[in-house]
């Protein structure tokens, strides 16, 4: 809970501009100005408080002003907190305004769904604050939508000690500990009934198998994610919805802070970390959005089938890298990934990988970074003196798009210690080499069929907005028409639309963008 003790310290500071009588003033005369008409508190999760909201209040008179009373209008009993000038409280008496100037009024709130007998899941509270009384009274209204929620998080022992998981152990032995709990059997599927809300990382037992059902909401706290074990399984189950807005069957992983300005802030949560020997995973029509890792792969598990499959997945917003695998096997098929603080897209220690219609692009713009949108190798280095390879033994890029808004977006590493096989057909790749710091680098010899085949670089896929993760593309896209093979590999785009021959590469079909005024 944002707390407003931290502005008491203001009480003191400013105390002769509230409750003050050290001067003249005249009575309020019911002429306050106030910078809005009504405080929209954004969504809170019962239970959790809301961030501070702030109300400025404004004498535009020659002379200072006394408002008699400044009180919430359910008074003591009032779920709202105000902060009036520094000073904390619900009822406030002989506040001073002095002439041409203005005071602060903060609010939050807290609220429990079940102090309220809701019949839905969300309900809004409201109330005023009210200037004044009688005929001089005047008032702005307070508004708070209150979602109920399913919580899931770490227990504390007796002590305080917050339970943990062990991940292990360090070079020196010491045990590797991170906060978190093992999801019970009856907390194995989220619905879409209520969203969840993660604190610590949300453990999948060994055997187990956690199922997220079509339109499930899921948010994290910071430093919080979910963690599959090994031999576990997690099923990511969304389907294509109808309404491009509520996307009422798609499943959304994202942090729990629901204001409007942290819609796409990165970093606010973890990642969902698919752990050595964890196997089977599936995520269809899913969003992971405002991640440290979006998705942490750890090696497959050693089968003839892909130990992660995406079909129709979005990721967005990490501040590292939106899909990192290691020594992973991966099938992806309309995959959408944008803004990440290093790569999109990046492929450790070898594996195996095959994309088909897929959109991977970094538009970052919050810092330096010097990463590609892709990035493939087959070395892990440890130290000087332990260097490891692995085989990356397939690679395949199909009617995908490479791009961002730095020259060189694709990054090829080959350790010589281990096979790299890459292949990039009907792809659009942004590889501007302007100081030819590539120029005789085999791995990048574009001309070479064996590894690339119709690789359009360069040109401009014309996104519709691509640094607010808005990759459709228009009909004179530079990435239109790139599959002329006549036969769709993958029938349907991400929004479920059909694709036409000759086929566009990446995640979307192209359509006419409408005309700006």
């Amino acid at each position: 809970m944002r707390s407003l003790l931290a502005l008491t310290i203001l009480g003191f500071v400013v105390l002769l501009s509230s409750c003050r009588n050290d001067f003249e003033t005249v009575p309020n005369t019911g002429m306050l100005e106030f910078s809005r008409d009504t405080v929209y508190l954004d969504t809170v999760f019962t239970n959790i408080g809301s961030s501070t909201y702030n109300l400025k209040v404004y004498n535009r008179g020659d002379e200072d002003i006394n408002i008699p009373t400044v009180q919430l209008g359910q008074g003591e009993s009032s779920l709202y907190r105000l902060n009036v000038d520094g000073i904390p409280g619900k009822t406030f008496e002989d506040v001073v305004i002095r002439a041409k100037d203005s005071i602060f009024v903060f609010v939050e709130t807290t609220v429990d769904i079940e102090d309220f007998a809701a019949t839905a899941n969300q309900f809004l509270y409201t109330d005023q604050i009210q200037f004044d009384s009688g005929a001089n009274q005047q008032d702005v209204e307070l508004v708070t939508l209150v979602q109920d929620a399913v919580f899931l998080f770490p227990e504390r022992d007796a002590d305080g000690v917050v339970e943990t998981l062990n991940l292990g152990t360090d070079a020196d032995g010491e045990p590797i500990l991170i906060e978190g709990f093992i999801l019970e059997d009856d907390e194995l599927t989220f619905t879409n009934e209520k969203p969840y809300v993660i604190y610590g990382y949300a453990a999948v037992n060994s055997g187990s198998t956690l199922t997220v059902n079509p339109g499930a909401r899921v948010h994290f706290h910071a430093d919080s994610g979910i963690l599959v074990a090994n031999n576990a399984t997690m099923i990511s189950n969304g389907a294509p919805s109808g309404d491009p807005e509520a996307l009422e069957n798609e499943v959304i992983f994202e942090g729990d802070r629901l204001e409007p300005g942290f819609a796409d802030v990165p970093g606010q949560w973890g990642a969902i970390w698919l752990t050595q020997g964890s196997t089977g995973h599936t995520f269809t029509n899913t969003t992971i959005k405002n991640a440290t890792v979006g998705i942490l792969m750890d090696s497959n598990d050693g089968s003839t089938d892909p130990t992660l499959v995406l079909n129709n997945v979005q990721i967005y917003n990490s501040s590292n890298v939106g899909l990192l695998a290691r020594t992973g096997y991966v099938d992806g098929q309309n995959v959408v990934i944008n803004n990440a603080g290093q790569s999109a897209l990046a492929l450790s220690f070898g594996g195996r990988y095959n994309f088909r219609h897929c959109t991977f692009v970094n538009y970052w713009n919050d810092s330096f970074r010097s990463f590609p949108a892709v990035q493939l190798d087959n070395v892990l280095v440890l130290s000087e003196t332990d260097i490891r390879f692995e085989d990356l033994i397939e690679a395949n890029f199909t009617n995908c798009i490479i791009y961002g808004n730095e020259n060189i977006e694709l990054g090829l590493i080959d350790g010589g210690g281990a096979a790299f096989n890459y292949n990039f057909t009907n792809t659009l790749l942004r590889f501007n080499d302007v100081q030819g710091v590539f120029d005789g680098d085999p791995l990048y010899d574009f001309t070479n069929a064996s590894r690339y085949n119709n690789l359009v670089v360069n040109e401009d896929p014309l996104f519709l907005a691509p640094f607010e993760n808005q990759l459709n593309i228009p009909d004179d896209s530079g990435a239109n028409g790139l599959d002329a093979s006549g036969t769709a590999i993958v029938p349907f785009d991400i929004l479920n639309v059909a694709r036409t021959s000759p086929f566009d590469a990446g995640a979307y079909e192209s359509v006419i963008f409408p005309d700006e005024d």
